[in-house]
């Protein structure tokens, strides 16, 4: 509202000075005087000072500059008294002039009361000096024109000046404000946007200028110092009306000279941190002449909400309050049921969660962005008096309920504008809907409703904009449609072929269809809606042919897209043939184009986006292309274009380049680095050769740089490292030779990193995962990197794929890979932030998966990969990479990997590919490799495995013997089946094996005490207990050690004999 504030003074102001000129004018109408020669001349020297691409000077020809568009002459004395230039090149850039700087010569003008150069691009040049010689200038707009440097303090000298705009020059500074003290009938300073951070006596701008009514200092990086809190409260701003101090760094207390404030109507303190202010400061008793008052962002929490602070007889006057993005949370301030005059009310992003009451005075309510778990809570069928309802991105789920039975239905409802986008919404939408009879809006976008659009919405007879975009919705397209102005009915599953009867909304201006499966051509009716701005009916299967005769009706068109229809030919035979549109985007491939390079392209000036994707292009792209000033967005990708990237424009507004999968040759121009506002640049899939252009680090707001399958080589430069916003940086499958510079360590952002297939040598570097752990993706396959796997890379959380196959990578695969936790719970790895979706359509990755190359396009971010296949690593698996359970392909093959294969691999449950192959790995399989059940493809092959292959579950469905070639492995599906097919697989290693051992040791000499105790106690127990067996038994020794005796008696004497004989 503060902006149509703004605008509505200016336009009062112009039409003044308008109307009290053409009343001059009409005076004089016998008058054969025409201008001075002098100021047609200085205009003339402007007009040739400055790009006019869009013709805003063309009527500036002839002798009499009085009749030349936006001048204004004085009739009595033909002088030049009003310049009125304003463009849009902070908007649409439908049109605006373009220079190095303002020409001197306008200082020519002297009697200039009203200048007016917003909107144009000045190119960060000084504001001119000669403006101080406009000594009757009344009105001096230099806003949104690209300002820069020191606010000339000779501005202070235009004492008649009631208007000053230099807001939104961001490069603008100033150093001291003094000079605002010399501008005592100055009513509108608008300051916006310039920066405040190094400025003196900014205070001087609230007590010096006491006729100010209108003052902004939006985002101006002021702090509580430049308020002057201590000066003499009566002498600040006494007329102002118009105050907004919104998004600066101010804090705690508020100004004590805000009570003094007795005419403002409008206070914007958006993003003032006031919450340590409420309890000594309530703003709203203080100035009760307000009637809009924005506190957005400003700490706010549910404790300053209570009568005390809200007294509705003290605020009556309170008709706009914004309280959003504060964290008020939980229940609804009540409290404000008391503000009886309120008629907007923003609680949006206020974590609420609690019911909304009923205001019977509300007409606008925004509480979108909140906590709410119920639609019931917000009160759809309880709110009567509404006009306006937002409750989008609450995330309600389920269904989308209608009144309940113990509500009570209103018996009227003033609901015009309903808006709930993004709140997860699933069913089929209400046929209650159609009771909101006065709806003109509504908004059900971005949700998962089914089923096809109810009949119900018929009776909604004022029905002007409907958008059901982003939904599961089926059925054909419905031919009930009222009075629109706008259906968008983008990215649904509606089927069948477009209905004529579409042709009977001849107020229809955006007609989006796009993303559908829609069939059969585009009905003759569509072409004849005279004030369509947009047709979108991209990505269908429509077929037909699109004619001259087809496009002649459409004059107000600004946007046209058929891309992603195959069979549907655009046929403009005429290569003269001018269009009766200027378009803003236009989008035409894939579908076919007749005769190469639309001709009729060339006479749309304002063309700010042009894709012609696959749309059938050859040979060299045209001339005029280059003449496309103000294109951002270019995209040519997939066609047969030739020749020199040089013919193509490389302009400072380009902030889209899409050239990849053409025939462009030679080297990559250095005219590219001019580009300053290029995000993305595409020129993969070319013929491109030489180095990358040192250049490059000018390009400092790129977010994807994607350089991929040419031919270039060198050195990379290390300006790559200026390029601070970087998040892709795609330079794979060229001839790039040397090491990674330590520059790119500066690249925080740096999310994905691909210099696969190159000639790179060197260690990976360190600096990986210490200064650039933002990484999700690092692929640096097939090249010549030496050293160890840097155990830095652990750091990287948000790791889903690594991919270091084919180097010459010595040492051991890094215990701390357990810690990618990426890989262990890729929710947060998979959240990439895409800024738009030609960001989306680039984005894609190559990986070996289940022994081949493949490209993943739009699935790549749930692609969880590590292969270090193809290098010379050693030591053993560390079982820690057992933790990796989101991991879907493993490849360490390759390599000289020693031990067994973890025992826990069974915990990596994501596996669908693994690969074990060409390694020195011993023992035997896991039994727990059975439990891999989404294991399709498994290479074990060529190591020094043994003992039984291990059945049951996935493994039953890998039958390729060749798996398994190792020389002890045995059993299906190998054809050596194992030699005792009773006994269980072999132990698995050396330590078992000496476990085992010592386990049968410990059963041999049990065997033998058990001999020993058995013969032992079955003789000695059996004596013990029968008396007669023990007489016998010692009967029988005692005879037989006699004998014994006897026996060796005699055999001793005999010996003596015959020694002695």
């Amino acid at each position: 509202m503060g902006n149509h504030w703004v605008w509505g003074l200016h336009l009062v102001l112009l039409s003044m000075f308008l109307v009290a000129t053409k009343y001059t004018c009409l005076g004089a109408q016998n008058s054969t005087r025409s201008c001075h020669e002098r100021e047609r001349l200085a205009l003339l020297q402007f007009k040739e000072s400055v790009k006019d691409d869009f013709k805003m000077l063309s009527s500036w020809v002839g002798s009499d500059c009085c009749s030349w568009k936006g001048v204004i002459c004085d009739a009595a004395t033909s002088s030049v008294v009003g310049l009125h230039l304003r463009g849009n090149h902070a908007y649409e850039r439908d049109y605006f002039l373009e220079g190095d700087k303002v020409n001197a010569y306008l200082g020519e003008l002297r009697n200039l009361k009203h200048l007016d150069l917003s909107g144009n691009n000045f190119k960060e040049s000084q504001v001119p000096e000669f403006i101080r010689s406009f000594k009757q200038l009344r009105y001096l707009n230099l806003s949104y024109a690209y300002f820069s440097g020191i606010i000339p303090h000779h501005i202070g000298n235009l004492s008649n000046l009631k208007v000053l705009d230099l807001g939104t020059n961001d490069m603008l500074t100033p150093d001291d404000m003094a000079w605002v003290s010399g501008l005592s009938s100055l009513e509108h300073l608008d300051l916006s946007g310039v920066n405040f951070s190094q400025a003196n006596n900014v205070d001087i701008v609230f007590y010096m200028i006491p006729s100010l009514t209108y003052l902004s200092f939006q985002f101006c990086e002021l702090t509580n110092a430049d308020l002057g809190l201590h000066l003499n409260s009566s002498k600040i701003l006494p007329n102002i009306e118009h105050l907004d101090l919104s998004f600066n760094f101010f804090e705690g207390q508020v100004p004590h000279f805000f009570k003094n404030l007795t005419s403002i109507t409008f206070l914007d303190l958006s993003d003032y941190n006031l919450s340590l202010a409420w309890n000594s400061v309530n703003l709203l008793n203080t100035i009760p002449s307000l009637s809009e008052l924005h506190l957005s962002g400003c700490g706010l929490h549910n404790a300053p909400f209570s009568p005390t602070y809200l007294n509705s007889s003290a605020h009556s006057n309170i008709q706009y309050l914004d309280l959003s993005w504060n964290s008020i949370g939980g229940r609804f301030p009540s409290e404000l049921m008391n503000i009886t005059s309120l008629k907007v009310l923003d609680l949006s992003s206020s974590s609420l969660n609690s019911s909304i009451p009923v205001m019977p005075n509300l007409l606008k309510l925004d509480v979108s962005g909140n906590k709410f778990e119920h639609i019931e809570l917000v009160g759809i069928w309880r709110q009567c008096h509404l006009k306006e309802l937002s409750l989008s991105f609450n995330h309600f789920g389920g269904e989308m309920t209608g009144p309940s039975s113990n509500t009570s239905e209103c018996s009227h409802y003033a609901l015009e504008v309903l808006e709930s986008i993004g709140n997860g919404f699933n069913g089929s939408i209400p046929e209650s809907v159609g009771k909101l009879n006065n709806l003109r809006v509504l908004s059900l976008m971005e949700n998962s409703f089914t089923g096809s659009i109810p009949k119900a919405l018929e009776r909604l007879r004022s029905l002007e904009e409907l958008d059901l975009g982003g939904n599961k919705l089926t059925g054909p397209v419905p031919t009930f449609l009222g009075n629109l102005t706008k259906l968008d009915l983008f990215y649904n599953q509606f089927s069948g072929p477009i209905p004529e009867s579409l042709g009977r909304l001849t107020g229809l201006t955006v007609l989006d269809l796009g993303s559908n499966q829609l069939t059969g051509p585009i009905p003759v009716t569509v072409w004849q809606l005279t004030k369509l701005v947009d047709l979108d009916v991209s990505e269908n299967s429509l077929e037909g042919v699109v004619l001259e005769a087809h496009l002649a009706n459409l004059s107000m068109l600004k946007s046209l897209d058929t891309t992603g229809n195959h069979n549907l030919l655009i046929n403009i035979s005429e290569d003269d043939w001018l269009p009766p549109f200027q378009l803003r985007s236009v989008g035409l491939g894939p579908c076919k184009t007749v005769n190469g390079f639309p001709q009729w392209l060339q006479n749309q000036r304002m063309l700010d986006e042009l894709v012609l994707s696959n749309a059938s292009l050859y040979g060299l792209p045209p001339t005029w292309l280059q003449n496309m000033h103000v294109l951002s967005t270019l995209d040519l990708s997939h066609n047969k274009l030739i020749g020199s990237l040089i013919n193509l424009p490389f302009y400072e507004y380009t902030e889209i380049l899409n050239l990849q999968d053409n025939l462009f040759n030679g080297s990559i121009p250095r005219s590219m680095c001019r580009t300053r506002r290029l995000e993305i640049l595409d020129i993969s899939r070319n013929r491109l050769s030489g180095n990358i252009p040192d250049c490059v680090g000018n390009l400092q707001v790129m977010r994807m740089l994607i350089l991929s399958s040419n031919g270039l080589s060198g050195v990379l430069p290390s300006s790559l490292g200026k390029l601070r916003y970087l998040e892709w940086l795609k330079l794979n499958d060229n001839n790039f030779s040397g090491q990674i510079p330590q520059d790119l360590g500066k690249l925080g952002y740096l999310e994905v990193l691909d210099l696969g297939n190159n000639e790179f040598s060197g260690n990976i570097p360190k600096w990986i995962g210490k200064e650039l752990s933002a990484f999700r993706i690092l692929r640096l396959h097939k090249n010549n990197f030496t050293g160890g796997i840097p155990h830095s890379l652990c750091k990287c959380s948000s790791l889903h794929i690594l991919d270091v196959a084919h180097n010459n990578l010595t040492g051991s695969i890094p215990h701390c890979f357990g810690e990618l936790s990426g890989m262990v719970e890729a929710s947060d790895a998979f959240n990439y932030e895409v800024h738009s979706e030609e960001e989306y359509n680039l984005m894609d990755v190559i990986q070996v998966f289940k022994g081949s190359e493949l490209e993943y396009t739009k699935t790549f971010y749930i692609v969880v990969n590590m292969d270090l296949s193809s290098n010379k690593l050693t030591g053993e698996i560390p079982p820690e990479i057992t933790a990796l359970a989101m991991l879907m392909g493993l490849n360490l093959s390759h390599n000289h990997l020693s031990g067994s294969i973890p025992d826990s691999i069974g915990n990596m449950k994501a596996l669908v590919s693994l690969d074990f192959s060409d390694n020195q790995l011993s023992e035997t399989i896991p039994p727990s490799m059975a439990a891999l059940n989404d294991l399709s493809s498994m290479n074990l092959s060529h190591n020094n495995l043994s003992g039984r292959i291990p059945t049951g579950k996935q493994l039953q469905t890998l039958i390729d013997p060749s798996i398994y070639a190792n020389r002890d492995l045995c059993g299906a599906p190998l054809p050596n089946n194992c030699s005792n097919p009773e006994n269980p697989p072999a132990t698995r290693s050396k330590k078992k094996y000496k476990k085992g051992n010592g386990l049968r040791k410990v059963w041999f000499y049990l065997d033998i005490t058990y001999g020993f105790a058995t013969g032992f106690w079955g003789i000695i127990g059996v004596l013990a207990f029968k008396k007669q067996w023990r007489r016998k038994l010692f009967m029988i020794a005692a005879i037989t050690m006699d004998k014994v005796y006897v026996a060796v008696a005699v055999k001793i004497s005999k010996i003596k004999r015959g020694r002695e004989a």
